[in-house]
């Protein structure tokens, strides 16, 4: 279920690495340890208070590696903390990246071609006035979005597909690549992308994904709430396969 993570895992520095700041936000988990990274934060749908996480008010003692590993866990706010422990120790080489939105490659890249778009963005009414077809799955389907269980039906016609890295989170990922085209342009997308090139080993074509770079100022907006657009100090990346 796993195994794409586990791959990530294996790139990170051997050397522990401290812990600097363990931030759960409404919207987003912060960590900051080598760099400072996002993931979503994604809680269960139990009773509440039914999912109970480790170490709380200890996870800043652990190395970033340990945390890291929590990105396995079947608890969801465990493996959003893990997913952002996991990019904050990624080393990004800026050279191979630009800054731009993803919206912005995927308008320019399925302009006339099936799109298929796993996570309901703000983007969707753009997308699907350049697309040919534009078909939305989601866990939580909003107005004629499609269930998840509909990916294995669309995202196998797409000409572009685009993926919410919060599939790492809830550990869905490794179903989806495997339904892409092989000559299907795939982009993984948002703040818990993780910017690792090992990723286009795996079919992906674009990473499009995030780094802190004002951790006070984000930390002050994601402990107030903040939905991605409001986040403060944080610079959006974009990596192709092949570039640089």
């Amino acid at each position: 279920m796993t195994k794409l993570l586990e791959a990530l895992l294996q790139t990170l520095p051997e050397e522990p690495v401290p812990v600097n700041k363990v931030i759960v936000g409404l919207h987003w988990t912060l960590v900051s340890s080598k760099y400072c990274a996002l993931s979503s934060t994604l809680t269960g749908a139990g009773p509440h208070g039914h999912a109970r996480s480790r170490d709380v008010g200890k996870m800043h003692h652990k190395s970033a590696q340990e945390l890291a590993r929590w990105a396995l866990s079947d608890n969801l706010v465990e493996a959003s903390v893990g997913m952002a422990a996991l990019n904050s120790l990624l080393e990004l080489d800026e050279s191979r990246m630009e800054q731009v939105n993803a919206s912005e490659v995927i308008a320019r890249e399925s302009a006339g071609k099936n799109l298929a778009i796993v996570g309901h963005f703000p983007f969707i009414d753009e997308m699907k006035k350049v697309a040919k077809h534009c078909w939305v799955i989601e866990k939580r389907p909003f107005g004629d979005d499609f269930p998840e269980e509909a990916a294995a039906e669309y995202i196998p016609q797409a000409d572009v597909v685009a993926i919410t890295g919060t599939a790492f989170v809830n550990h869905t990922m490794d179903g989806l690549l495997p339904l892409c085209r092989p000559e299907a342009l795939v982009m993984i997308l948002g703040p818990s992308t993780p910017l690792s090139p090992l990723l286009f080993d795996y079919g992906v074509t674009f990473l499009s994904g995030s780094r802190v770079v004002d951790e006070e100022a984000a930390i002050r907006t994601i402990q107030q709430g903040a939905i991605f657009p409001q986040v403060e100090g944080v610079r959006l990346l974009t990596m192709m396969r092949g570039q640089g």
